[in-house]
């Protein structure tokens, strides 16, 4: 398989690639570049063309881009407990 060849991919990692790739286009970005960046995205999340788990464990393993944001910014009950204490005695204050 040569360099560059996009065979490899499914039919939905090329579709999102098509879409990153036209809205980089809509930025101005010219059409080299778009395509090179969106085909960089598609690998960043998917790690690259098609690839069949070594077990499901390692499958599950890998979360999707915007659920480990959300895990990393999730605040722990404590910190929600404090953070809404503050917040009471904030309204207290004002009223």
């Amino acid at each position: 398989m040569p360099r560059g060849d996009k065979s490899s991919y499914t039919s939905k990692q090329k579709r999102e690639a098509e879409h990153i790739e036209d809205s980089y286009k809509r930025k101005g970005v010219s059409a080299k570049t778009a395509a090179a960046r969106a085909w960089a995205t598609v690998n960043k999340q998917d790690g690259g063309g098609k690839k069949k788990p070594a077990s499901k464990k390692a499958a599950s393993k890998k979360a999707p881009a915007k659920k480990a944001a959300r895990k990393t910014t999730a605040r722990k009950p404590a910190k929600k407990a404090a953070a809404k204490k503050a917040t009471s005695r904030t309204r207290a204050r004002k009223s």
